[in-house]
């Protein structure tokens, strides 16, 4: 399952503590959760307009509920979702009447990787459905589309089923010399072609009626109906006319000069396939991938370093280094391997059926080719290293996009390991290749971590409503051997092997030397700090902290640490007992995705907060979602009768800000406010 998604859900659920824990087993999985609950049917009804669920959570222990009145009641509401019933035991009877009921799974409470493994298939599924009906739509407002653009073709064009012409267009009436199609009922396809090309063409309708991997197209001798000739090369696509299968078959009478397309189809500098055309490759071979060809690899290969290469030869050269750079490549190809340009000096490769092993060495040996060559630029002569990336082409992944992705994802690690590097996607070697990057970052990590390898960056946070001083948000970054890596790659790496309290001390540390230095200048500063859920449990930290605050001695300065609401809630006891000896020690405390939960503000009778960060969700598009703008409304009112101030992130367009400032919100925060800002390193105090 895609983590981009929001699943919203909706509880059946008696205990809004039991449906809390669910929540934060999900959101600590990865998965993003709008949460409702109802446990009878005025909140039912209310939930659905609403929430509008993806998913609803129906445990039959619920007495104000059947699960025919769920059903029921989301029936009429007239959108899909998928409906799991929520156990606590296993009852044949009870799963029976759930099942019976329309649940199309059931989740446990006692098992949570269970629960949250049907969660996810029962939302794919879900998204499938919705995703075919789009399809669907799409297709019938394609065929339409086509319909009405086949007379106006220039290609003459026939629908053919059987061998029998079903639907022809205007065009292919007027070359093949037939009045209207009157004329061409019952007259088979087959008519239309010279009889020392029959059988072959007989040969190729019948493999692509078979759907058989064959040819797209050949080149034949067509006849007209008074008996001349003319060549013609001959498309064939698999098609529908009213529901049925058949075949459409295009006639394209020849009149381009066969070189002149073949050249048409080359990029310019390099002599290799252009952009468009290797795409078309690839598309074949996902095509071929997805009717069980196997041994096929896509391939992506970029010269390192290409900035300051071309700063080093200069502009006017780059051509001649890129078609020195393409020959190496082509140097290799086999008979059935194509070549093009993706990018500015992106290579992609699509290889035709190997053994893995075969494509390694293939890999190896381009490699060799390009770094033992000496290229001429003009009156330098330089030598250059690749860095190729790629992935095997099998059924599971027999999509282009994903097949791209996969492999444009594989180039980039294997620049970031370092010049000269390949990295190839193999799902089934996948889990040996992460173990050995994890090892390798995690060595970098723990270097970073001693030499200062850990930069700080800066996002302010604006205020709406005139608040004096200077807010931002303080964030992670690493200085990796190709750039700048943000926390997503590391961060799991810290939690895995038990490196977050260091990680945070040392962003601690660092930020209250920031916030030390501009005290030192009178200038009113307060910086927000995440904090990881293991520091929250370090017995120690809180000691170091106090010890770090007082030799800090800030006067204008303000640091606020902040949780996301459901790792709180999760760890309410230790949260509440941290935030309070927090404050005492100056400090302030923010609650991240807030307004995420079921109950959120009940959370602040346990947690003294002084900001509450707005969940994103809420945040994203919001001119076009009137109910969120609602629900930040009610937020910040809620917030102001409690005296708390309210943060929204995510911010990326005026709209956007002008209508948080209608609702109320204290501050924004988003790239399109300010992109975040290298914070300078300032000296120690101690």
């Amino acid at each position: 399952m895609k983590n981009d998604y929001v699943i919203k859900i909706l509880f059946i659920e008696n205990s809004v503590e039991e449906a809390e824990q669910i929540i934060s087993q999900l959101r600590n999985s990865g998965i993003a959760v709008r949460p409702a609950r109802a446990t009878n049917a005025e909140q039912l009804e209310a939930a659905i307009g609403e929430l509008e669920p993806d998913v609803v959570m129906f445990d039959p222990d619920v007495a104000g509920l059947s699960i025919t009145d769920v059903v029921a009641t989301m029936d009429t509401s007239g959108r899909d979702y998928s409906l799991l019933g929520l156990v606590s035991r296993i009852d044949n009877d009870m799963i029976t009447n759930l099942f019976v009921g329309g649940a199309r799974g059931i989740a446990s409470r006692s098992s949570p990787r269970q629960l949250i493994s049907v969660l996810s298939r029962e939302f794919d599924s879900l998204q499938t459905r919705r995703k075919v009906r789009s399809l669907e739509a799409s297709l019938r407002e394609s065929e339409r589309r086509c319909d009405a653009l086949l007379d106006s073709s220039t290609d003459a064009i026939a629908y053919v089923h059987e061998g029998m012409h079903v639907r022809v267009n205007q065009t292919y009436l007027d070359t093949f010399g037939y009045a209207s199609f009157d004329d061409l009922m019952g007259v088979p396809v087959l008519d239309m072609i010279d009889p020392g090309h029959a059988d072959e063409f007989k040969a190729l309708l019948r493999g692509h009626g078979r759907q058989e991997r064959l040819a797209s197209h050949t080149t034949l001798h067509a006849r007209r109906a008074d008996g001349s000739h003319f060549d013609a090369t001959v498309e064939f696509a698999a098609a529908t006319f009213e529901g049925e299968p058949c075949l459409q078959i295009v006639f394209r009478q020849q009149e381009l000069d066969p070189a002149l397309l073949q050249q048409l189809q080359r990029d310019a500098v390099t002599g290799l396939l252009n952009r468009a055309r290797i795409l078309e490759r690839i598309d074949d071979a996902v095509g071929a991938a997805a009717k069980g060809k196997k041994g096929q690899a896509l391939l992506l290969v970029e010269p390192d370093n290409w900035t300051s290469t071309v700063a080093g030869i200069g502009m006017g050269k780059t051509d001649e280094l890129l078609a020195s750079f393409a020959e190496r490549v082509r140097f290799l190809l086999g008979s059935d391997d194509a070549a093009g340009m993706l990018g500015d000096h992106t290579v992609g490769i699509v290889l035709d059926s190997r053994q893995d092993s075969a494509i390694r060495d293939w890999i190896e040996q381009l490699q060799k080719n390009v770094s033992n060559e000496i290229f001429d630029a003009g009156t330098r002569s330089i030598t250059v290293t690749a860095s190729i990336g790629g992935s095997l082409l099998g059924e599971k992944n027999a999509n282009t996009e994903l097949l791209l992705n996969q492999a444009s994802q594989a180039l980039r690690n294997a620049q970031n390991i370092g010049g000269g590097n390949v990295e190839l996607h193999d799902p089934a070697a996948r889990e040996k290749a992460d173990d050995e990057r994890d090892k390798y970052w995690l060595a970098l990590l723990r270097k970073a971590l001693v030499d200062d390898g850990l930069m700080l960056y800066h996002q302010q946070t604006i205020s709406l409503q005139d608040v004096d001083g200077d807010y931002s948000e303080i964030l992670l970054r690493m200085n990796g051997p190709q750039g700048t890596v943000l926390p997503g790659f590391f961060m799991p790496l810290a939690e895995k092997h038990g490196l977050n309290t260091m990680v945070d001390r040392w962003v601690l540390e660092h930020t209250l030397n920031a916030l030390r230095a501009r005290d030192a200048q009178g200038q009113k500063t307060t910086y927000f700090v995440k904090l990881t859920a293991t520091s929250l449990q370090d017995t120690a930290l809180l000691s170091w902290l106090g010890t770090q605050m007082q030799e800090a001695a800030l006067k204008h300065g303000r640091l606020v640490l902040e949780m996301t609401e459901s790792k709180v809630m999760t760890l309410l006891r230790p949260a509440q007992q941290f935030v309070n000896a927090w404050k005492k020690l100056g400090g302030q405390f923010a609650l991240e995705q807030f307004g995420s939960g079921l109950n959120s503000f009940h959370l602040l009778s346990h947690i003294d907060a002084d900001y509450l960060k707005i969940d994103r969700s809420y945040v994203a598009d919001l001119p076009t979602h009137p109910e969120n703008q609602r629900k930040i409304a009610e937020i910040c009112q809620q917030a102001r009768e409690l005296k708390r101030m309210t943060i929204a992130e995510w911010v990326e367009d005026a709209t956007s800000t002008s209508l948080l400032f209608s609702c109320g919100v204290d501050f924004v925060q988003g790239n399109f406010l300010q992109e975040p800002q290298l914070l300078p390193p300032a000296p120690a105090y101690h």
